[in-house]
């Protein structure tokens, strides 16, 4: 069995868009409309994490507002101005600016672009086995199993 070779380096723009989340529900697909990613890591076959180039369409929100059990997160904005919520408020973000969530914490946090400009960043994450996901202002949770997330709603019915 032959494998497709792995680039040495490539241009981000090149790297398709991502699909929806594969069964994500509906409300939770509708939430995310204008939310554009580009999974970077794996042409490279990035296994331990995971890496975006993630673009917010004005009014765009990065994700549901949500904790990992065990998955620290790390963003870095390259280009305009989102507004990071958490569970101690809105912190305005710009270029440069970056943001690290430790797993287990609870606090849950998502990004929001209220300008009328275009939000570019560059999201970190692990792919920790046994990972589940809380999103507090919505019915739904999420567990990650056999390399991606079953979603179901908080009383574990699905969807």
């Amino acid at each position: 069995m032959t494998s497709k070779p792995r680039p040495v380096v490539l241009e981000a723009a090149s790297v398709a868009l991502r699909p929806p989340p594969v069964g994500a529900p509906q409300p939770f697909l509708e939430k995310i409309r204008g939310r554009e990613k580009q999974v970077l890591g794996d042409p490279f076959g990035l296994g331990n994490f995971g890496v975006n180039l993630t673009r917010l369409r004005p009014g765009a929100i990065s994700a549901l507002r949500h904790a990992h059990a065990k998955q620290d997160e790390f963003i870095y904005i390259l280009e305009g101005t989102p507004i990071l919520i958490t569970d101690a408020g809105e912190t305005p973000m710009q270029p440069g600016m970056c943001a690290g969530f430790k797993a287990g914490t609870g606090d849950a946090h998502h990004l929001v672009n209220r300008s009328d400009r275009d939000v570019v960043l560059i999201e970190v994450g692990d792919r920790s086995a046994g990972d589940s996901v809380t999103y507090p202002d919505d019915d739904v949770q999420a567990v990650y199993v056999d390399g991606r997330f079953r979603y179901t709603r908080k009383d574990g019915t699905p969807y």
